[in-house]
């Protein structure tokens, strides 16, 4: 245990080299662990976990395109979170160009990666059953595509998987070509930051 809780201080470490709460966590940890109060190391470790994963989104931010499908990022409305408790952090960014809109969302550590997963690897359930959905390949990578039912206002929802993240597009008035705004979106370069 104590050498998993050294690694782990250890990695941690060498993600980031300043930060006061970060720090403060680590020393939290050391002295709860050295007192015997594992509970309290174990809450300061997940609370230098969380604060990892906001950092690695601040950092996603940055390499997400300011132009997607010809819509306009709203960078001033960007948000980087941490979901305690069930998933790591979640990032959004909202695009809009007139009555279009798209927003990306990516959540590492998803709880859905398993239901996308099972959905990707079975053929017959990626069409669904009215051919709503199918499957398309994202800068490589499987996706499900999915759109909403109304002809008037079209709506899409692209989710893909990238090992424990998940990358999530939606649009709203979008009737271009909504593959090639998907592939306009670095999954590769977030893949490596997150994973």
């Amino acid at each position: 245990m104590r050498k998993l809780t050294l690694t782990l201080m250890g990695l941690a470490l060498s993600y980031i080299a300043s930060g006061q709460d970060f720090n403060a966590n680590i020393q939290t940890a050391r002295q709860s662990y050295s007192s015997g109060n594992l509970e309290g190391s174990r809450f300061a470790m997940q609370q230098m976990l969380q604060e990892l994963d906001i950092i690695s989104g601040k950092e996603t931010l940055k390499i997400l395109p300011e132009t997607l499908g010809g819509l306009n990022a709203k960078i001033a409305e960007d948000e980087v979170s941490g979901a305690a408790g069930f998933a790591g952090a979640v990032i959004h960014r909202e695009y809009e160009a007139g009555d279009k809109k798209a927003s990306l969302e990516i959540i590492s550590n998803s709880p859905l990666i398993s239901s996308i997963n099972a959905i990707l690897a079975l053929p017959f359930l990626g069409t669904g059953s009215n051919g709503d959905q199918k499957v398309i390949k994202v800068d490589g990578y499987k996706a499900l595509i999915q759109r909403g039912s109304d002809t008037a206002n079209p709506v899409y929802e692209i989710q893909v998987p990238l090992g424990s993240a998940l990358i999530t597009v939606k649009t709203e008035n979008y009737a271009d070509d909504i593959i090639k705004l998907a592939n306009s979106i670095p999954v590769a370069l977030i893949a490596q930051k997150l994973n």
